[in-house]
């Protein structure tokens, strides 16, 4: 009979859930708890083992188990709490949400993914600082604009040492992506396009590697651009955009931004939709999904950028 592990990962510790032979256990979250966890997991050999998504802490976990070959998933944790909704599992422990995670395992049965590879995992977090980074920056320079005299040069030394700050990730991801052929190519492929900028490309590469591998429909609700039905019976309700990477519709809608001032087919096609009746939002939005299926086809069929 077929193990399904599930693991509620905390600062401190691991409760771990095994079904259906009911093993429960707790690990300390620490180098010596993962290894001990492996152990246990091995000896198992569950056909799934099945981790929430927990703000990084997850990630020493799933490394320790990979290198032992285990079949392992992370997933969102609103899929989990959905999936405890919808069973009747209101209450939330770390025991409740282990037991939770196995039979969501089980039932669900989520798609493994191979996990990055060690200059993939770089690439997302010098990409990730970066962001990090201006997103302090903007709100140094909001404070300075209603700062009192006396701390206004503490703030401009502030804003001088992470706008270097920034330039150090930018060049750090550059020379990242430069030593892999592989992906230099593909960012040289898609800076073709009027409105992708170096900070999208390399977004694009290390958020959405899937990018050319998915038909269109696939790699939109990938990225979070698919709209969503919200009917029934008789009621037609307004399609949706939902869930998906963030980060990378942020990414998209900067370079929509630059391609509407930019790119004349992009230009054309938001125009065509605002004399059509729809707001600038829904606009943009479409533009949005409709520059990604074009980069995906781009790198789906290694083609530069053309506007005919």
């Amino acid at each position: 009979m077929e193990q399904f592990a599930g693991i509620d990962v905390a600062k401190d510790t691991l409760e771990v859930f095994i079904r259906p032979d009911t093993i429960r256990k707790t690990f300390p979250n620490d180098e010596e708890g993962r290894m001990d966890l492996a152990r246990l997991l091995v000896a198992m050999k569950p056909a799934l083992v099945v981790l929430e998504a927990s703000g990084g802490y997850e990630i020493p976990v799933v490394e320790v188990l990979a290198l032992r070959t285990l079949n392992v998933v992370v997933v969102n944790p609103r899929q989990i709490r959905d999936f405890a909704k919808a069973t009747g599992k209101l209450a939330k422990t770390d025991a409740v949400d282990a037991e939770i995670i196995a039979r969501f395992g089980e039932a669900i049965r989520p798609e493994i993914r191979p996990l990055k590879d060690a200059e993939a995992q770089r690439l997302q977090a010098l990409i990730a600082r970066r962001r990090q980074l201006v997103q302090m920056l903007a709100e140094e320079k909001n404070r300075l604009q209603i700062a009192p005299s006396w701390t206004k040069a503490d703030i401009e030394a502030h804003i001088a040492w992470l706008t270097e700050c920034i330039k150090k990730a930018g060049k750090n991801i550059s020379s990242t992506i430069k030593k892999t052929p592989l992906w230099r190519e593909k960012e040289n492929l898609l800076r073709t396009f009027k409105g992708i900028g170096p900070v999208n490309a390399c977004t694009l590469l290390a958020r959405l590697p899937e990018l050319g591998q998915l038909d269109r429909k696939k790699i939109a609700a990938l990225a979070g651009l698919a709209p969503l039905n919200r009917d029934s019976g008789k009621y037609r309700g307004r399609r949706t955009i939902f869930g998906g990477r963030a980060d990378v519709r942020a990414a998209l809608y900067m370079a929509t931004l630059s391609a509407v001032s930019h790119n004349p087919v992009i230009r054309a096609f938001y125009e065509h939709l605002i004399h059509a009746g729809k707001v600038p939002k829904v606009a943009l939005t479409a533009c949005m999904h409709k520059i990604l299926t074009i980069l995906n086809a781009m790198v789906r069929t290694n083609t530069p950028w053309c506007a005919r």
